[in-house]
């Protein structure tokens, strides 16, 4: 997925994101599919609950890349600034609902 979509695998450090719970979307766009392998992906929704935590992994990315992301994400998603567990400012895709 990170070769197909920005041609180099991402460094990455643990993070996580408080105050969302993870679930998953059905994609109906058919390159998306087929880039994934996947008809669901996962997907986090804000609940606003301190107790909530999605653990997972935040990239370093040029902004180039980041352009990249914003094509390949479908109109499931909406990308918006975030602070994570650990301070770092990052931009995250969530539910656009």
């Amino acid at each position: 997925m990170q070769v197909a979509t920005f041609g180099r695998r991402l460094a990455g450090t643990e993070d996580g994101l408080p105050g969302f719970e993870e679930s998953l979307v059905k994609i109906e766009d058919a390159s998306v599919v087929a880039t994934s392998g996947k008809t669901h992906h996962p997907i986090v929704g804000f609940t606003g609950r301190e107790s909530d935590i999605v653990y997972g992994t935040a990239f370093e990315v040029t902004e180039q890349e980041l352009q990249k992301a914003d094509t390949y994400e479908v109109s499931a998603y909406k990308r918006i600034s975030v602070t994570l567990l650990s301070g770092v400012r990052a931009w995250v895709y969530v539910d656009a609902r």
